[in-house]
């Protein structure tokens, strides 16, 4: 790394702007070492991800490019630790793993871990730092796989964090492999500029839209659009970034109305796993954040829709069949970015890219 985590305090790193943590997580080629957060990728680095991601679909096509790929870090073994419950994001990772020959274990309950019997998260993690060469980690707790990175450069056995998606805060792979559904949808329709994006639903509790919508400050001429009921509306601290970007945006609840103008319509479900006690999520009139039928007959007939996934009634089953539907197609394309990011991480980038170019 530029600027290894072992130079610096916790508190002060802590304490620093998400920019200014950067330089502190990339490789010296410029790549991510831990994956933390969405505000590590730049539109170089981004595209360079895309690439990469298109050559391995392209080489795993054959058999013989299938097993090319297998080979690349059989060296390598790689821990999912997920504390919260995922089956997308985890079957995406281990898929990925298995794409390049990594050798995965999993932690998926801490309740048969030792931290049923008392033992610290940071203790947890310097034990799997032990037996594997990479951590993708899941956690309801804000900051957690930041604090886990920095304690990891910290101990004997430095090793990559991948962040999974971390409480509310980061969710970074989902947004890269929406940003990566985005530019397939878009090559043949001027690329991913000069668009309007549309997010819809629960944007304030989100973490897949907090860091798509920073992601997409990379690219020129993205408007984008919030739309949600006033509880659940997208968060200050991401229309700051607007604001200072110069991003031009719209808070609204007229849906049908931002439908109409949307390149790509982004929709989330109600995330009331962080309602407290009471419940309140379901005192939200949530009815006029629906895309159904009649939504589809509202949106241009070169739009797309996504969806992070899982979903539950706001989108409807009969939205499925339409060839604007995105979703299904972005969950595959998630293994793919998700594996080239691993090729990244590992350092394994430059022999596929030479294996493609000698036989595509």
């Amino acid at each position: 790394m530029s600027k290894r985590l072992a130079n610096i305090a916790w508190e002060t790193f802590s304490a620093l702007p998400l920019t200014e943590k950067t330089p502190y997580l990339m490789q010296p080629d410029g790549v991510p070492y831990h994956t933390l957060f969405a505000q590590q990728f730049d539109y170089a680095l981004l595209d360079q991800l895309a690439t990469l991601a298109n050559e391995i679909r392209a080489i795993a096509k054959t058999r013989v490019g299938a097993e090319f790929l297998r080979q690349q870090v059989t060296h390598k073994r790689a821990m999912l630790y997920f504390s919260q419950p995922s089956s997308r994001t985890f079957l995406s990772f281990v898929s990925a793993c298995q794409i390049l020959g990594v050798q995965t274990g999993e932690v998926r309950d801490t309740a048969i871990s030792s931290e049923f019997k008392g033992e610290s998260r940071e203790d947890s993690v310097r034990t799997f730092s032990s037996y594997f060469d990479l951590i993708i980690m899941r956690t309801p707790e804000k900051g957690l796989a930041e604090h886990m990175a920095w304690v990891l450069s910290n101990s004997d056995r430095p090793i990559p964090i991948i962040n999974a998606g971390s409480g509310q805060d980061q969710h970074p792979t989902q947004s890269l492999l929406d940003i990566y559904t985005l530019l397939r949808s878009f090559e043949r329709g001027g690329g991913l500029r000069d668009k309007t994006m549309v997010f819809c639903g629960d944007l304030l509790r989100g973490r897949t839209v907090r860091s798509l919508s920073y992601l997409l400050t990379n690219y020129p001429n993205i408007r984008q659009i919030f739309v949600a009921p006033e509880p659940l509306q997208v968060g200050t601290d991401v229309l700051a970034i607007l604001e200072q970007k110069g991003v031009p945006f719209l808070r609204t609840d007229n849906f049908h109305a931002a439908i109409r103008e949307a390149d790509a319509v982004y929709m989330t479900r109600i995330q009331d796993e962080w309602d407290n006690a009471k419940g309140e999520s379901a005192a939200i009139d949530t009815s006029r954040f629906k895309f159904g039928p009649a939504e589809l007959a509202l949106l241009p007939p070169r739009a797309i829709i996504m969806h992070p996934l899982p979903r539950r009634d706001e989108i409807a089953l009969a939205v499925d069949s339409d060839p604007r539907a995105m979703y299904w197609r972005q969950m595959r394309n998630g293994m793919w970015i998700r594996t080239a990011l691993i090729a990244m991480t590992f350092g394994c980038e430059k022999r596929i890219h030479d294996y493609f170019r000698h036989n595509h």
